[in-house]
């Protein structure tokens, strides 16, 4: 594909290649998880099975990016079948988790750490559901690289230390589950000292040895049975009602119960499908974010090729009012209700036209979202008057990162594989993070906090609703054309993952950029938009760029109107892919160079 005039050319120099081979390709946020899924490819196992492998090592490696009592969703296509499925596993509210319930402890907002904020962990299921309908391998045997590496350690990576260090004084002063975890010796781990987690190796072996039964299928069922019945969702439950301080500064009982683990199972669903440059774009459904991305490509739909370069201007301009449409109609429509958002409406020609024209030479400060289905939008009083801070507390903008009090605005891990049957999946695993909740201690990992995404005023589609999905940011993408998919890719990032994900359509869609050219290329994303995370602020008309990023195309931001913050020149995005080339009968990877720690490996 040839650059279209006006756009930045590709980079000639990347920070690494894109891979090629046959056999087949894995990447992630974690050298390790991209290893060890490709090593079970090497073994005969299918991507499914690489994935589910790589997935509970990364609860090792990133305990501070996700856990087992976190959530996930990916979505998939198998040899056999090309149409896009979303493996779905985030977890809803528990029966105790209402709004009024919440009211009545004082709270105005559900909080960003502590066990309140704890959906029914959904990952571990929906991992094992799809090792059992499309993976090939024992639990056992999917799960052996985890417990090697939580019993044997794994050296602490950079961010792994620094969040252990900015919770520390919690840890000491209220969660002392999680300070004889994460405190050896009283002290954080600093970078590469071996940290090792044999809690979580115990639980993992109990998890395996309980894998009994005539079948496959059974013994990946027996031990779906134990993980929501038995010693983990009893030690959970247990955990929680024990006060411990959450990030309201408050102290707080938790309100998950075994019965709400044991009603709960990971399910899969149909796909939400939108096109743009004649490609197809499969995301998860409305109770997630991912459908916004969809309405942000059809409003870019209708510009030139030549206008829709994020590296220059006016393309910089338009994605980020394109986002702040999307975002807003986010706010006011989506959430787990069949009755709150037909996506078909999102993505009529008449709707985005009109979302469209309102896009002026300007920066928009305001929340604009669109009337649909005959209704008026209403949004959350706290976005709407902007409640919160843009930033952490260190004053950082830009990838997530987590406050002295705990709360964590969004950080995730991210692996995509393919195998050379053409068997394809890319997944998000969060939440359960290490400082999240306390660690509860026979078990060796926290609760989520993924109902912070919720809202404690009444009648909105992410109202928090006992049984109710949170309106999750976990939005994993699958490119296909005719044939099926020729790409999946994914980013870390909470509120801006479709955000750097569009940067990486845009560039590979109508660019001409290879994966690699687009994932090293300077990253930019919209803060104008209310956070998902608490406290759930905004910055008006705010727009963090990396500084690699032309200094005239930064000025011209700003002469728009954009408050412009120069992030650093790799800061922004940790997006990894993977791919299909047909024509060639290759499959391809790529990883993302910040953070220094995702890689991508096949042959």
């Amino acid at each position: 594909m040839v650059t279209p005039a006006g756009w930045t050319a590709p980079p000639e120099f990347t920070t690494r290649p894109v891979l090629e081979g046959t056999v087949g390709m894995a990447a992630a946020t974690h050298w390790a998880a991209a290893a060890t899924a490709m090593g079970v490819l090497e073994r005969g196992g299918t991507a499914f099975d690489g994935a589910v492998a790589a997935a509970f090592v990364l609860h090792v490696t990133e305990p501070h990016l996700n856990g087992p009592g976190g959530d996930m969703t990916a979505i998939f296509a198998t040899a056999d079948d090309p149409t896009p499925r979303v493996l779905d596993g985030q977890g809803p509210a528990p029966a105790g988790a209402s709004a009024a319930a919440y009211r009545a402890e004082g709270l105005d907002r559900v909080p960003g750490s502590g066990a309140l904020a704890a959906a029914i962990p959904g990952a571990v299921d929906a991992w094992f559901l799809l090792l059992r309908d499309h993976g090939t391998w024992e639990v056992g045997d999917v799960l052996a690289p985890a417990i090697g590496y939580a019993r044997d350690g794994v050296p602490a990576v950079p961010r792994l230390a620094s969040t252990v260090a900015a919770v520390a004084d919690l840890f000491r002063e209220h969660w002392p589950t999680s300070a004889a975890l994460w405190l050896p010796g009283g002290r954080p781990p600093r970078p590469g000292d071996v940290v090792r987690n044999p809690a979580w190796a115990d639980t993992l072996e109990r998890l395996a040895a309980a894998a009994q039964g005539p079948d496959r299928g059974a013994r990946v069922d027996a031990v779906r049975t134990v993980w929501g019945e038995g010693f983990v969702a009893q030690a959970a439950a247990a955990a929680v009602r024990t006060p411990h301080r959450h990030s309201s500064g408050t102290d707080h009982a938790g309100v998950l119960t075994v019965a709400d683990t044991a009603g709960y199972r990971a399910r899969t669903c149909d796909a939400v499908v939108g096109s743009f440059r004649g490609w197809r774009v499969a995301k998860t459904p409305a109770w997630g974010q991912g459908p916004g991305l969809l309405a942000a490509l059809a409003v870019l739909e209708g510009f030139d090729d030549a206008d829709l370069d994020p590296a220059g201007d006016p393309g910089a301009h338009l994605v980020l009012e394109a986002v702040k449409l999307a975002h807003a109609d986010r706010e006011a429509w989506f959430g787990e209700s069949a009755d709150l958002l037909d996506v078909a409406d999102l993505l009529a020609p008449d709707y985005v036209a009109g979302r469209r024209a309102l896009i002026s030479d300007a920066a928009s400060p305001d929340l604009r979202p669109g009337r649909l289905g005959g209704r008026d939008p209403v949004l959350a009083e706290l976005a709407l008057s902007g409640a919160g801070a843009a930033a952490t507390a260190d004053g950082t903008i830009g990838e997530p990162t987590v406050t002295l009090a705990g709360e964590t605005k969004g950080d995730t891990c991210h692996l995509d594989v393919v195998d050379r049957a053409g068997n394809i999946v890319s997944a998000t695993p969060s939440g359960g993070w290490l400082q999240s909740s306390p660690a509860i201690p026979e078990l060796g990992f926290a609760l989520g906090t993924r109902l912070q995404m919720t809202w404690l005023q009444e009648g909105l589609p992410s109202t928090l609703t006992p049984g109710r999905k949170p309106r999750t940011t976990l939005t994993p993408t699958l490119v296909l054309d005719d044939d099926g998919p020729v790409a999946a890719l994914g980013t870390p990032g909470g509120d801006q993952q479709d955000q750097w994900q569009l940067l990486y359509l845009l560039r590979t869609l109508v660019g001409g950029y290879d994966p690699q050219q687009a994932i090293d290329a300077p990253a930019l994303h919209t803060t104008s938009s209310p956070s998902s995370f608490w406290p759930r602020g905004r910055e008006p008309a705010g727009a963090v760029v990396e500084d690699r990023m032309p200094a005239d195309v930064i000025d011209a931001l700003e002469r728009r109107g954009h408050r412009v913050t120069r992030s650093g020149p790799w800061s922004l995005g940790r997006l990894s892919a993977v791919g299909i080339d047909r024509t060639r009968g290759l499959r391809w990877a790529a990883a993302n160079p910040r953070g220094i720690q995702g890689y991508a490996v096949g042959r």
